[in-house]
């Protein structure tokens, strides 16, 4: 019954296009969100409106705070200039002074958490700045105090004391004893006064007042022992002056005093006040703020509760019309997935179900049956292009082998180059010794006859054949030594080309023996070729591949570089680059490439010399030993007029192997897969 009902829904949803079906799950989706946004827009003024009485008592809280922070400052910076006054700490009470008006009068009062008790604030800081400008007024009474009745009465009897010193004679004088006393008790005297002004101790009041005292005291002794008129009357100036010194350190005592009060009364009092008034209206403020964040989390609740219950509502719809959207659409799916995994099979006989339906998986059926009926016509073409595939494989392979047989034709023609070059390289030498020999014959046989002849042998002519046999010796051995070296050469280069066999060898003997091969070509042009390769580069690899390299490379140059007879340079330096690789310079200063000549230099068969009977295989081979049997790398750089550079990066243990250089193991060349050039 159930899968009745399935079936019979499935045939419903099917009569509608599967685009209007999708499209029906985004309407529903829309009008979710639509309700979704009404609610949640409802609910985001009451958050507005909560969150901004929350915004602005926290405002409101920055606002006390920095009241406070800056009135307990400015208390500070008062005690601190009172203590020990400058302009700088004035300047900079001035300027904290204007903050904190200004604060509370264009923040504070425009605040309206603060609006009320702004003037209050206002009134409070008021009388704390006033009382400094009290405290500053008595502050200046005070120095002036001190300057005028303390040290200034200080100065003349300081005056009077070396008065008094100067008019006594001698140290032995009745006066001494009791103007020494006095002179000390005037000393601590001064001492006391000075820490009494700057510390406000009571032990330097109480100090001064009793040296002061004992300065009095000793005055009426030392007049009774007064010897002259000048101490006398010094003493009486003294007596005054300790008179006026006494009344100055009273009046101090009493401005200090009243200074000490006006601080505690005035400046402390009124900031406790203030910051009184500030921890009242924070209180209030974190009440309001309470209430604020309780409204803003009943709203937030109340939101969240109203769209659970709409999304869940909704989300039942929609998965229930999701859920029939998809039968409608996973059924006819499947039988369209069993269709295609017998057409992959083979099994081109079962029919497509549902084809006749109007929807889009209908015209999948029916596309997935002509699939299935192009399937039969493919099978049988696959079976008539199979036969064909088979001979054009035999004559791809006939052509491969005809190609390796030119690779090594190209290979053994360079090597026989260089036999008629070393053969003629030889004939010189060795011709040269013939004709030595043959002359040094004769003139033997003539010395022999002139021996055997009955006249006498004269000194001269042993010495003339002495001399003449050593030159003939020194001729031979130069000669035959010549000839030695070139045929060594070439042994030794032909043995590594024709047996490729690997062992170590050192790079810059090879290379001169290389280019020791190569002289005869180098005399019938006018090239000059130069080698800068240092001793102690050693290689493991394979000799042969690399004189193959430098031959091709250095016949290349001389057909295409510098052809018609065109003089030049052709450099080959070596140089390590690490431990592991050797770096190898080719470069000459001919004729140059074209970028189209570069990006195919070591294609093969490319060549630019084709009437000339260039075969195009003499950089293909020398790109695939240096990739592949040497396991490196090779780049060309070469500019049209100014010559060309091979560049070639090997490691100093080759990588490759005998047979890996020109073919893979299926017998098929391998050709470069990549060109490095610069234009």
């Amino acid at each position: 019954m159930a899968a009745q009902v399935r079936a019979r829904t499935v045939g419903l949803l099917r009569a509608v296009p599967i685009r209007w079906r999708i499209l029906s799950i985004a309407a529903l989706n829309s009008l979710v969100v639509a309700v979704l946004a009404v609610l949640i827009w409802n609910g985001a003024k009451v958050l507005g409106s909560a969150w901004d009485d929350v915004r602005k008592v926290r405002e409101s809280d920055k606002i006390l705070a920095l009241l406070e922070s800056e009135t307990s400052r400015l208390q500070n910076l008062i005690h601190r200039y009172i203590n020990q006054p400058n302009p700088e700490l004035f300047a900079e009470i001035l300027l904290l002074r204007e903050a904190v008006l200004g604060t509370i009068s264009t923040r504070a009062a425009t605040d309206p958490m603060l609006s009320g008790s702004a003037d209050e604030l206002e009134r409070v800081t008021e009388r704390f700045l006033n009382g400094f400008g009290e405290l500053r007024t008595l502050q200046a009474a005070i120095a002036k105090t001190y300057d005028e009745q303390v040290l200034a009465p200080a100065r003349d009897m300081a005056g009077l004391y070396s008065i008094i010193e100067g008019a006594t004679g001698h140290r032995d004088a009745l006066i001494w004893p009791s103007l020494g006393k006095s002179r000390e008790a005037f000393t601590a005297m001064l001492v006391a006064a000075n820490s009494y002004y700057l510390s406000l101790s009571s032990q330097s009041a109480e100090d001064a007042r009793r040296n002061t005292d004992t300065i009095e005291k000793t005055i009426p002794v030392m007049l009774d022992l007064a010897e002259n008129d000048l101490q006398r009357l010094a003493l009486k100036r003294l007596d005054e002056r300790t008179a006026a010194l006494r009344e100055g350190l009273g009046k101090l005592s009493d401005q200090l005093t009243n200074r000490t009060e006006l601080l505690r009364n005035t400046i402390d009092l009124t900031q406790a006040e203030e910051i009184q008034a500030i921890d009242d209206l924070t209180a209030k403020t974190s009440q309001r703020e309470q209430r604020a964040q309780e409204t803003f989390d009943r709203t937030l609740a109340a939101i969240s509760r109203r769209v659970l219950t709409i999304a869940v509502f909704f989300l039942g719809i929609i998965l229930s019309a999701g859920v029939l959207i998809a039968l409608s659409i996973r059924l006819p799916l499947q039988q369209i997935m069993t269709a295609m995994r017998a057409i992959a099979l083979g099994d081109y006989d079962r029919q497509v179900q549902g084809i006749t339906a109007r929807d889009e998986v209908g015209a999948m059926a029916r596309a997935v049956e002509v699939f299935r009926e192009n399937a039969i016509a493919k099978r049988k073409t696959e079976d008539e292009l199979r036969a064909a595939k088979e001979k054009a494989e035999s004559a791809l392979v006939e052509l491969n082998t005809a190609q390796q047989n030119l690779i090594d034709a190209e290979r053994l023609a360079a090597l026989g180059g260089l036999v008629a070059g070393v053969a003629h390289e030889v004939n010189n030498p060795i011709g040269i010794s013939l004709t030595v020999a043959s002359s040094f014959a004769r003139r033997s046989e003539m010395f022999e006859a002139e021996l055997r002849s009955n006249g006498a042998l004269r000194r001269s002519q042993l010495e003339d054949f002495v001399r003449t046999s050593r030159d003939a010796a020194q001729q031979l051995v130069a000669n035959l030594h010549r000839a030695g070296e070139l045929i060594q050469s070439f042994k030794q280069v032909a043995v590594d080309r024709s047996h490729a066999e690997r062992r170590q060898f050192n790079l810059a003997e090879a290379t001169d023996q290389i280019i020791a091969s190569l002289r005869p070509v180098l005399k019938r042009a006018p090239i000059a070729l130069s080698a800068d390769v240092p001793e102690g580069l050693v290689v493991d690899g394979y000799p042969g591949s690399y004189g193959q390299i430098l031959t091709n490379l250095f016949l290349n140059a001389v057909n295409h570089a510098f052809a018609d007879g065109r003089a030049g340079k052709i450099s080959i330096s070596a140089r390590a680059r690490g431990h592991d690789e050797i770096e190898i310079n080719f470069s000459d200063d001919g004729a140059g490439m074209t970028s189209e000549v570069q990006r195919q230099a070591f294609d093969p068969f490319f060549t630019t010399r084709r009437n000339e009977g260039g075969t195009g295989l003499g950089l293909h081979i020398v790109y695939n030993l240096v990739t592949q049997q040497l396991g490196g790398r090779m780049m060309l750089e070469s500019r049209l007029g100014q010559g060309t550079t091979f560049r070639i990066i090997m490691p100093r243990t080759a990588k490759g192997g005998n047979e890996a250089s020109d073919t893979l193991s299926d017998g098929t060349p391998q050709w470069p897969n990549r060109t490095m050039s610069s234009t």
